[in-house]
């Protein structure tokens, strides 16, 4: 997968005060952009929310840097300036670290499959925020995002008319702040765009993963269930398709929950990662 970035650019921005703050925009690739602030003690609020979110859905993945963090209140208050904040049993803002004896896998040190945010609540959340507070470099953990409205792009007309017909059962039990059950269809459109985009999460084993996850396909022949989900998560998993988020301390990230699906590498040793995600309705 690729987290390669292209040649920058910089231009001045108008902040909330009279003075200006000099932004370098570096493209990544295949997909997604680093705004970082000179100086390193820019505020988010700097930047106009309606353009914050331009960025955002051009680039799928806005990554800022050189952005102060937000104390745990004024982050969730900050992300309501962009919309409804869902709330979770834990709060607005989840702490996602590595736990010593977890119940569900986002908190244990193995990978993440691919999965939307929000799925087994009744919202659909537009944006996601994360902060990283603390992280250890080098043990793995990048956080990886494919770009579902690339890979409907990318198929032929009759494989995009097979995925029209199909709808998926997910089902998980309630240990940690989400589960129960929801049917999606595999195809959807962007809210804001009107371009499809695939609504997908990769089954979780009960072999490998703590809290696994269930999928039942609907819309083709059960003889057919194992090689279409087997093909379907290559197809997103492909090179093209992925950007690997590696963090850094005082990353600031706002992603596209509807284009995107995302999941985590595994770590490869003891870490400190500490992120906090907010999302946005």
């Amino acid at each position: 997968m690729s987290n390669s970035a292209s040649q920058s650019t910089q231009r001045s921005y108008p902040c909330g005060s009279t003075e200006h703050t000099k932004l370098t925009h570096t493209p990544l690739r295949p997909f997604g952009r680093i705004v970082e602030a000179a100086g390193g003690g820019a505020r988010i609020d700097d930047i106009p929310v309606e353009t914050l979110k331009r960025w955002t859905e051009e680039s799928r993945v806005l990554v800022l840097r050189g952005f102060q963090l937000l104390p745990k209140q004024d982050f969730a208050d900050y992300c309501r300036q962009w919309g409804e904040v869902l709330k979770w049993e834990p709060g607005e803002v989840v702490d996602l670290v590595v736990e010593e004896n977890p119940k569900n896998y986002l908190f244990d040190s193995g990978d993440v499959p691919f999965h939307w945010d929000g799925a087994f609540v009744e919202a659909d959340p537009r944006y996601f925020f994360f902060q990283c507070l603390d992280v250890t470099p080098g043990v793995g953990g990048e956080t990886v995002f494919s770009d579902t409205s690339r890979v409907y792009r990318d198929a032929d007309d009759e494989l995009r008319e097979r995925w029209s017909r199909i709808s998926m059962t997910y089902s998980t039990d309630k240990v940690v702040h989400y589960g129960g059950e929801i049917t999606e269809r595999l195809v959807s459109q962007h809210p804001a765009t009107g371009v499809p985009v695939l609504r997908f999460a990769e089954p979780l084993s009960p072999e490998k993963y703590k809290n696994p996850v269930y999928v039942k396909v609907h819309g083709i022949d059960e003889s057919e269930v194992e090689e279409f989900l087997t093909t379907l998560a290559e197809r997103v998993h492909r090179p093209e398709y992925c950007y690997d988020h590696d963090w850094q301390a005082g990353d600031i990230l706002i992603a596209d929950n509807f284009s995107l699906i995302h999941g985590r590498n595994a770590f490869s040793g003891p870490t400190k990662r500490h992120l906090q995600r907010v999302e946005v309705i």
